[in-house]
């Protein structure tokens, strides 16, 4: 059975929320499961090591996580234009399955929240789509045959999902919560695909 690994971080709540509709949108393709995996916060404390397992929310993702699946959808807020730096942190970490070829083939989306109308939405989704181009993944965008993301007044872009969250924010729009899902569901399709196709 393909399983799609949604990994994200998430710091006030908006991308983790992002995460879910992926996730929704990635298990109604007929077969295919979502492994949601989030990364640890950066620290600057060095009298201890960080706590390997999250207070609450989805386990750490590792690199197995990685190795296991048959696709990938991340997800990160926006920082100045540019991915948060947990998520910078758990990429620089995948030497390894670089070298080992464990994403190569494998497709891929991304996901963002941003503060603003015009805080980087676009910009943090091809950052994060940098890692996974020298991964060898198959990136999958939004397209705009989907009504969703032309009527979006707040996020969502040919790039990926995203939602704009803001100090009044009231959470997804419907908009946003439909091209959420819609990521996933491409994504997953895509890995069913090449599943069920000898050799690929």
């Amino acid at each position: 059975m393909p399983t799609v690994l949604v990994l994200y971080y998430s710091r006030n709540g908006s991308t983790a929320e992002l995460a879910r509709q992926v996730c929704r949108g990635v298990e109604s393709v007929p077969g295919v499961t979502a492994t949601l995996r989030t990364v640890p916060p950066v620290t600057t404390a060095i009298e201890a090591p960080a706590s390997p397992v999250p207070a609450s929310g989805p386990p750490y993702a590792t690199l197995d996580d990685l190795k296991r699946c048959d696709g990938l959808v991340l997800g990160s807020p926006t920082r100045f234009g540019n991915m948060a730096a947990p998520m910078k942190y758990f990429l620089d970490g995948t030497s390894s399955a670089w070298a080992g070829g464990d994403l190569v083939g494998k497709p891929a989306g991304v996901f963002t929240s941003t503060s603003t109308q015009h805080g980087g939405h676009e910009s943090t989704l091809l950052s994060m789509m940098l890692p996974l181009l020298h991964h060898g993944m198959l990136l999958m965008g939004l397209p705009f045959t989907e009504p969703a993301l032309a009527r979006t007044r707040r996020g969502g872009a040919p790039y990926g999902a995203g939602t704009v969250a803001a100090a009044d924010s009231t959470g997804l729009s419907d908009d946003e919560r439909v091209l959420a899902q819609l990521l996933g569901r491409r994504v997953a399709d895509a890995a069913a695909r090449l599943a069920a196709t000898p050799g690929a």
